[in-house]
């Protein structure tokens, strides 16, 4: 997920929908050595124990917090939460200039 995507899924997204998303991503992540998207330097496992480990659903977390919990294990989140954010941008045809190259 992009950080564009996961800034506004993060503005609207509550505390209750943050912890269903990480018992999901409890329950079904098989592989915890993959590199994060937040950060390339660290495992999901790393990511986490810094994210998720302690969360607190009574406490307001930080916009860049979300964020990043967002971006890390919203692949979890329930579809009909990501339909409204879907980027759908309408098809159009372009015409593109050629011009045979001269020799």
């Amino acid at each position: 997920m992009n950080r564009h995507l996961a800034r506004k899924i993060a503005e609207v997204i509550t505390n209750k929908q943050l912890q269903e998303m990480f018992n999901s991503a409890k329950e079904n992540i098989k592989d915890w050595t993959v590199v994060s998207n937040v950060n390339r330097i660290m495992s999901k496992g790393t990511a986490w124990n810094i994210l998720a480990k302690a969360f607190d659903e009574s406490k307001e977390h930080h916009i860049m917090a979300k964020t990043n919990m967002v971006r890390e294990f919203g692949e979890f989140l329930p579809k009909e939460f990501m339909d409204p954010f879907k980027n759908v941008r309408p098809k159009t045809t372009i015409a593109v200039v050629h011009q045979d190259p001269i020799f």
